[in-house]
């Protein structure tokens, strides 16, 4: 059972509109009661957590509840939180399943607000926010709302789609604008490039020079991407990665408080709880810290209060592999457990092809799950060793890229809750499903060259 990363007692963790005051995050997420083990399989509204550390979590239940097969919120589905004109206020896409076979729009846009973030009352209005013609109204949602300074209203950005088959890759974000909250004009496309069949979950947020634009697609490799301006009107620039996690990490948004930026993602379940299923919607809530490289590409990092909650880690004894011309492995700890966090230095010399760091390995059988450092590919990669019979593991999608250049020191963090882990690496993240335990070692490898690890530390409980 995991300790660290939030998990629905008896659901799964869905879409997360953060907001924050005083040093608390008040997350509202879609609570996914898993019927059957089946993903939306029953109406659902939005919940609420409140945590100061992303570490303890207090539950407070249902904030917006659904409405009945009739009306248009059967489902609440995802949305924003905004304080303004002296309330809070939660936007968010009413979705009736049942719509669109009666000739309705499915998805519309609805409003609610609150005096405290607690208790709220819905307006019952759509807000005339339906999908405009020659949009799909049934790819319509998710909108974020935000006060633009520079243009003095607020602007609402949806997911949307051009009308048309739903292969069709003409996926966009859409704008809206308003003086009120009420009372709101089609503004147009805010970012169309055509790449996706449709965008879910946008976010735009400023940072030192820089505006973001956040989307999750779910057509391509089924991930968040990002693109980056100096201007809100674009144009939107692509950086070389512009993804903050794998295939593991969904529909995430971001809140700034306290001068830090976070990422409130969801780490997928898998069917049957197996390797060898398809990864479902929902699973854990897992933030990420968001910083800015000196280009202003974003990185990901542990947030620091994670950091900050476990124990002082014990000290292992630095390790040499010199595995020329064969692959050589250490392990070090053969009783990591189920629960742990690694830290240690790395760097490796010129001519070696990999190396990487396993968990849940039995020395016996040579089983493990493992993240694998390729080299001459420029990737890290998560995956059971070994993969057989293949496919042993799904792990399509579990990879990032990564610039490996000899000689180069890089910090590594490895997080490991029950199923879920967690690495880091200089910015990149690579959150991974791994449902079975084969053992309990801990070890690095190496293949053709030497790799050094140094300030090894591994701490395996909280404070």
């Amino acid at each position: 059972m995991a300790k660290l990363y939030y998990n629905c007692p008896g659901g799964a963790f869905g879409d997360c509109m953060p907001f924050g005051k005083d040093g608390t995050f008040y997350l509202f997420y879609l609570r996914d009661p898993r019927v059957g083990g089946r993903s939306m399989g029953k109406p659902f509204g939005w919940d609420l957590l409140k945590t100061k550390d992303f570490v303890h979590y207090e539950d407070l239940g249902n904030a917006i509840p659904h409405g009945t097969d009739e009306e248009q919120d059967q489902y609440v589905f995802s949305g924003s939180v905004i304080k303004a004109l002296g309330q809070y206020h939660a936007f968010y896409t009413g979705n009736n399943m049942l719509f669109p076979q009666q000739g309705k729009p499915g998805q519309v846009q609805m409003h609610a607000t609150s005096d405290d973030l607690l208790h709220w009352t819905k307006t019952d209005e759509d807000l005339d926010l339906m999908a405009q013609p020659g949009y799909d109204p049934d790819d319509w949602r998710d909108p974020f709302v935000f006060w633009c300074q520079e243009q003095e209203e607020y602007l609402m950005l949806l997911g949307g789609r051009k009308a048309g088959p739903k292969t069709q890759q003409t996926g966009r974000t859409v704008q809206f604008a308003s003086k009120d909250l009420e009372h709101w004009e089609f503004q147009g496309d805010f970012w169309a490039p055509d790449l996706y069949t449709m965008h879910e979950m946008p976010d735009v947020f400023y940072m030192d020079g820089w505006w973001y634009h956040i989307i999750t697609e779910y057509s391509h490799r089924s991930k968040m991407v990002y693109r980056m301006s100096k201007s809100l009107q674009g144009p939107w620039l692509t950086p070389k990665d512009d993804a903050f996690d794998g295939r593991a990490y969904y529909a995430a948004r971001t809140f700034a408080m306290d001068g830090k930026h976070y990422l409130f993602g969801w780490v997928p379940t898998k069917e049957g709880d197996t390797d060898k299923g398809l990864f479902q919607w929902g699973g854990a809530c897992v933030p990420h810290q968001l910083y800015q490289r000196e280009d202003g590409t974003l990185g990901c990092a542990m947030p620091d209060t994670v950091r900050a909650a476990f124990v002082e880690g014990e000290n292992l004894e630095d390790v040499t592999l010199a595995a020329s011309p064969a692959r050589q492995e250490k392990v070090l700890r053969e009783d990591g457990g189920d629960f742990f966090k690694l830290e240690l230095d790395v760097s490796f010399q010129e001519g070696t092809s990999t190396f990487g760091l396993r968990f849940y390995g039995n020395q016996e059988t040579g089983e493990s799950y493992q993240y694998l450092f390729h080299v001459g590919e420029n990737r890290v990669i998560f995956e059971k060793s070994p993969n057989w019979p293949w496919p042993d593991e799904q792990n399509i999608g579990q990879e990032r890229p990564i610039h490996l250049e000899p000689g180069k020191t890089y910090h590594v963090d490895l997080i490991v809750d029950d199923t879920i882990a967690t690495l880091y690496v200089d910015g990149v993240a690579l959150n991974a499903r791994a449902y079975r335990k084969f053992g309990t070692a801990v070890s690095a490898f190496a293949t053709d060259g030497t790799v050094e690890l140094k300030n090894i530390t591994l701490s395996r409980d909280l404070k």
